[in-house]
């Protein structure tokens, strides 16, 4: 499987995929949606937007031209077809990975996550995965499906196992799940990142993958998803939590999931979002190692 960069004129920065420490891709993909459509279109709606948003982060003192990043643009996800897709995602993590390289995976639903970090899982026998999110995901099945945004971490945890998730920010799920947390499957953190801090100690020289449903932050911050649910979390919130994972030594990918850009018509949450994805990238750049 032989991976090349998209020509994607407007990003004057993106390299070529030999020379390149970290990947883009996105996941056109929200077959499984239950309640407002349109995530498949936030890659490319960050991509658009990203004409307005300065290299340069103020909050890591870096800057992306700097760095050697590649971005493949939207994978050919077949439409309607779960598994294919699911498929398409995980080969495509696979091999980047063995090409020794940081992936930066944009949704897409929330599904989209499960094949990356199901491929990470093949490499490091010790990985965990740090969830920041609105809801719990922690369901064994929705409308019939096993496969779905509201199933995704639940089937992580069928790949990873107990005591290897740790969810922050979760106001949102039905009472089994939070009951099935509770017994010790995964480590959940209710309304907000309390303690987050602690677990980056506790996890800093294990592999850890980072996955942001972006609805984690409050709606009046980020309206532009498909379930938005009040009580989130701040911007500056969320910029602390990044602050935080740079003590991690060894963030082996990470991605942002959820951006519906046609439910947000001021553009704020595709700001929101490229911003988001501009300081992963750059984490993802100071963790790699020469």
């Amino acid at each position: 499987m032989r991976l090349k960069r998209i020509e994607l004129p407007f990003q004057s920065c993106v390299s070529d995929y030999k020379e390149s420490d970290v990947v883009i891709f996105s996941c056109p993909m929200d077959t499984t949606t239950s309640f407002r459509p349109g995530t498949r279109f936030a890659g490319n709606a960050i991509r658009i937007d990203s004409f307005g948003i300065e290299w340069y982060s103020p909050y890591r003192d870096m800057s992306l031209k700097d760095y050697k990043t590649c971005d493949l643009g939207d994978l050919d996800l077949p439409i309607g077809d779960v598994k294919k897709a699911l498929k398409v995602i995980e080969k495509t993590t696979d091999q980047i990975i063995k090409d020794n390289k940081k992936v930066m995976m944009i949704g897409g639903e929330h599904l989209v996550s499960y094949p990356v970090i199901k491929s990470f899982a093949k490499k490091y026998d010790d990985l965990h995965v740090i969830h920041l999110d609105a809801h719990t995901d922690l369901r064994d099945e929705f409308f019939g499906m096993k496969f779905s945004h509201a199933t995704v971490i639940r089937r992580i945890f069928d790949v990873l196992g107990k005591d290897r998730i740790y969810q922050f920010g979760i106001r949102s799920g039905d009472k089994h799940e939070f009951v099935w947390a509770s017994e010790g499957n995964t480590h959940l953190r209710k309304f907000d990142l309390e303690g987050l801090d602690l677990i980056v100690e506790k996890l800093k020289d294990k592999p850890v993958y980072i996955t942001i449903d972006l609805d984690v932050l409050d709606p009046s911050v980020f309206p532009g998803t498909g379930t938005p649910e009040a009580g989130g979390i701040t911007y500056k919130e969320l910029l602390w939590a990044i602050e935080q994972f740079e003590k991690l030594n060894n963030i082996v990918g990470a991605d942002i999931v959820e951006l519906a850009p046609q439910l947000d018509v001021s553009g704020t949450s595709n700001a929101v979002a490229g911003k988001t994805l501009r300081e992963l990238i750059l984490l993802l750049h100071s963790k790699v190692i020469k």
